[in-house]
């Protein structure tokens, strides 16, 4: 029942549970730690919530790390726990450790973490280290297992985000140049091109938003 009520409780804030796991004996978390539950943007309607928040009227730097950290840790201090942020470092906790341990994100093809649910459009706003037990779900499904095509491995026009790695400097000049257009309005093209996440609902200005904010 209390994983139910957590969840009700993040979908009130435009949040949705993108993993939960045993973190019992986590260096990086505190010693009174037995679940952590990661949480992420939910689809759709997750942008139009959070621009509307007092952190996108003020003008002051960072509103969507100052609305995360607000909103999460309230949700975490409601049940009992401590709320860990993905920014903020260093040192940085280790989201993508987390993130694997979930059992519901795995490694894509290009490298990027790929979610059963929101693809390559996956990200975490927070999470809460929860002092108590809950039941733990079975493991997610990888996406790429069943993906024939395979369109990451060939969606970046410029051939920056490959099987063979990234190549930040190669990504940045596209973005200076003919991505304006579309990676940097849009959104990544390799993210972009996932089926799994082709019904996640994100929208172009949150992709447009943390484009400028990549690059700068």
């Amino acid at each position: 029942m209390r994983l139910a009520e957590i969840e009700a409780a993040a979908a009130e804030t435009a949040l949705d549970i993108f993993g939960l796991f045993d973190c019992s004996g986590d260096p990086d978390l505190p010693e009174f730690a037995r679940r952590l539950l990661l949480l992420g943007p939910r689809e759709p309607g997750f942008w139009a919530h959070v621009t509307d928040s007092p952190e996108f009227r003020d003008s002051a730097p960072d509103p969507l790390d100052r609305w995360s950290r607000r909103v999460v840790t309230e949700l975490a201090e409601g049940f009992g726990g401590t709320a860990v942020f993905p920014f903020g470092g260093p040192p940085y906790a280790p989201f993508q450790r987390w993130a694997l341990a979930s059992g519901r994100a795995w490694p894509s093809p290009v490298g990027l973490l790929v979610h059963d649910r929101a693809g390559l459009w996956v990200s975490y706003r927070g999470a809460l280290a929860l002092p108590f037990e809950m039941d733990l779900p079975g493991p997610g499904a990888r996406p790429c297992d069943t993906c024939a095509g395979r369109p990451c491995l060939t969606a970046c026009p410029v051939s920056a985000l490959t099987s063979a790695g990234y190549d930040l400097d190669r990504c940045h000049d596209h973005l200076d140049g003919p991505g304006q257009a579309t990676c940097m309005s849009r959104g990544c093209d390799v993210r972009r091109s996932c089926p799994a996440g082709g019904e996640y609902g994100r929208v172009e200005a949150q992709s447009a938003f943390h484009m400028r904010h990549f690059h700068r």
